[in-house]
């Protein structure tokens, strides 16, 4: 019988400069990347905790990888909406939507990142 488990296990989002998201997303979430490369594509993969609720994935730079404003949204969990989104600004990136309450379930943002995804932040408080 197979068990519970939620929907999501991987994310991949695409980006041009795979140096310039590395550092991009190191500074704004404040984690380390590891490069890796699979086939013609390079990647820099979030950390992951094995066994841990949540899903992980990586930065991808390969054909047919384009960023963009349009389709699926990821959600990064953070401590602090705030500090991150100054941190995204300090990098590049724009502010998409501020900080907003979505009542008992905590609080969102969402910012456009160094290679123009739109990517969005989930806070408790």
């Amino acid at each position: 019988m197979a068990h519970a488990t939620n929907p999501v296990n991987w994310f991949e989002i695409p980006v041009r400069d795979l140096d310039r998201a590395k550092g991009f997303y190191e500074h704004v979430l404040q984690v380390t990347l590891s490069p890796m490369e699979m086939g013609e594509g390079k990647m820099a993969m979030f950390p992951m905790e094995q066994d841990a609720p949540g899903a992980t994935g990586a930065l991808m730079q390969s054909e047919g990888y384009t960023p963009s404003h349009e389709g699926s949204v990821v959600y990064f969990s953070v401590a602090d909406i705030a500090a991150t989104l100054a941190r995204a600004q300090e990098k590049g990136g724009k502010v998409l939507l501020d900080k907003m309450g979505i009542g008992e379930h905590g609080f969102i943002a969402q910012v456009e990142d160094c290679e123009g995804n739109r990517v969005a932040l989930h806070a408790l408080t």
